[in-house]
């Protein structure tokens, strides 16, 4: 009696060990996955070792944003993932002039950027394009932009490269927050 009862608290325990790993596949997969930010390309918004998490579940290119902060498979190394923001969408003209970004003629409001140096070292980083944003991909840049590693240097995103949009800051815990332009 005791060795069947046994039994069938272990076979219980291992189902639902098993139920709970399936779940845990499934929504690591296809609805929300956990990264950290590797660089300071982000900063001051993000910083080298915060942790975010990112929504993936029916996030693609036509869900995104101007402003969303996205994680992207790198297009030169598709097993790194990369971190930045979408600057141009889909048939825009992207153009920088003085570190000022022009989206399809007119002066961008990016109240997230960043710049810390003050000289302008020209193409790419200080002066770019104009370019045209292909159908099929976006044009990403980090917050940090004088210390971005970004489409300026190594083009466009191409669409089946976006993994997901971050949503939340998780860690350090006293820098919890709401990523904003989180848009679902």
């Amino acid at each position: 009696m005791k060795r069947e009862k046994f039994l069938s608290g272990l076979r219980e325990t291992v189902e639902s060990a098993v139920i709970a790993f399936f779940i845990a596949f499934v929504i690591i997969i296809f609805v929300v996955q956990s990264f950290w930010i590797p660089s300071g390309s982000m900063e001051p918004n993000f910083h080298i070792g915060d942790r975010i998490s990112a929504y993936k579940l029916f996030y693609g290119i036509n869900n995104v944003k101007r402003g969303d902060v996205i994680i992207f498979k790198f297009p030169l190394d598709p097993r790194k993932n990369f971190i930045k923001r979408a600057i141009g969408l889909p048939g825009d003209e992207i153009r920088i002039e003085d570190k000022k970004v022009y989206i399809n003629g007119k002066l961008s409001n990016e109240p997230y950027v960043v710049h810390r140096s003050t000289g302008n070292v020209g193409f790419p980083r200080d002066e770019y394009g104009p370019i045209k944003v292909p159908s099929d991909s976006l044009f990403m840049m980090g917050d940090n932009r004088d210390s971005s590693d970004d489409s300026r240097y190594w083009g466009f995103v191409p669409a089946e490269n976006i993994v997901g949009e971050a949503f939340l800051r998780y860690w350090p815990p006293w820098r919890m927050k709401i990523i904003k332009g989180f848009s679902h």
